[in-house]
């Protein structure tokens, strides 16, 4: 049996999202265009809606508040490019950290070309924005912050509340935008209580579909539509919905919170000691103490990265080296570098990201495997 511990990158579909699927798209009559005005039109739309107000539930928002996208970057590009082209005097000023999702970053440089200004600030050795930096940047020019809720490659969790809190007292009307896409299902979220007013999500990293993307706008906020033509999702977001892979996502994301507070403690109780006996082998943990613990970042001494990826895949063990966008590139981390992690330490590191169904033996199982690989190659 293989262990997969890149959930980071894409999560397998639950089995009974898989049954759901292929019930769906086998029936006679759930195929229908919610848009369409016949029997099978109506149908689609009144499930389409139903489900929709199962993910508004578990998100604590209204179903009006929600979109329906391809992936988390459409989510992440219209937020960014979507609010600053359609408020042009909230200012030009967004301010965020280099240590963001590409979709977010290449969004930034692309206002940039437009006229914005992109300001920056710097991360610690955790992780964790300079909040006296993000304080000090804040002015009445400043139209959107935009960070990532959780780090894809390390873990680390945002402090929001504080973010909101430097917000409120310096500028109001500045917009926040959160990227979701690796925290949903992990850490508890209620929209309606965050103080974020956008937030991107994706279905394929809680055990839904690939192809669907999830996109909270907040009542009042204008955000100018990424994709154009017929009008769908109130104008917002056009093209033919999915009501099956709508459905997917409902049902992934009422499991995903059915036991979230469990899953988060068994989760670190396990992280804690995969992260303890990796130690005792003589690796260096990256990850803060404090991340989310289903990311572990690590550093193999004697092994640079795709070494160490590669002789685990040969033993069936599923890892990754960074965030699966950029792993082609073979190039050291980016987000690595910008939190000050050394370059020998960088170039050797491996991330473990696991998901609710992992168990302590797959966990042990690694170490053995670990131990093995160097045993057998001891330089």
């Amino acid at each position: 049996m293989s262990i997969y511990f890149d959930n980071s990158a894409t999560t397998k579909p639950l089995p009974e999202v898989a049954r759901l699927v292929y019930e769906t798209l086998s029936s006679e009559e759930e195929y229908g265009n919610p848009g369409s005005l016949h029997r099978l039109g109506v149908m689609a739309e009144k499930k389409l809606n139903d489900d929709t107000d199962r993910i508004a539930k578990c998100l604590s928002c209204k179903r009006d508040e929600l979109f329906f996208t391809s992936c988390g970057s459409e989510s992440v590009n219209t937020s960014i490019l979507g609010y600053i082209r359609q408020n042009p005097r909230a200012g030009k000023k967004i301010i965020s950290t280099k240590t963001e999702h590409k979709a977010s970053l290449e969004s930034f440089a692309r206002l940039e070309k437009e006229g914005c200004e992109i300001c920056y600030i710097p991360v610690d050795i955790h992780g964790q924005p300079d909040l006296a930096a993000l304080e000090a940047a804040i002015d009445d020019q400043t139209a959107l912050l935009s960070f990532t809720h959780v780090n894809n490659e390390t873990g680390a969790i945002l402090p929001l509340e504080k973010i909101v809190q430097i917000r409120n007292k310096k500028n109001r009307n500045t917009k926040i935008h959160l990227d979701c896409v690796q925290s949903l299902g992990k850490l508890p979220i209620s929209l309606s209580r965050m103080g974020v007013d956008m937030a991107s999500f994706s279905g394929h990293k809680i055990h839904a579909l690939k192809g669907f993307g999830l996109l909270y706008i907040k009542s009042g906020v204008r955000v100018q539509p990424l994709i154009i033509g017929g009008g769908q999702q109130r104008g917002m977001r056009s093209g033919t919905q999915s009501p099956y892979l709508v459905s997917a996502f409902a049902m992934a994301l009422e499991e995903a919170t059915k036991n979230l507070p469990e899953n988060l403690e068994r989760m670190t109780s396990l992280r804690d000691e995969f992260a303890a006996k990796l130690e005792e082998l003589g690796v260096t943990i990256i990850s803060p103490k404090d991340a989310l613990p289903y990311v572990l970042n690590v550093s193999f001494p004697s092994f640079q990265s795709e070494t160490m990826l590669h002789c685990l895949e040969e033993k069936e063990i599923y890892v990754s080296t960074v965030s699966a966008c950029s792993s082609k590139s073979k190039a050291v981390s980016y987000v690595l570098s910008e939190m000050g992690v050394k370059l020998e330490l960088a170039r050797n590191a491996v991330r473990f990201s696991f998901c609710r169904m992992n168990t302590k033996e797959e966990m042990d199982q690694t170490i053995a495997a670990i131990s093995e690989i160097y045993e057998k190659y001891k330089v």
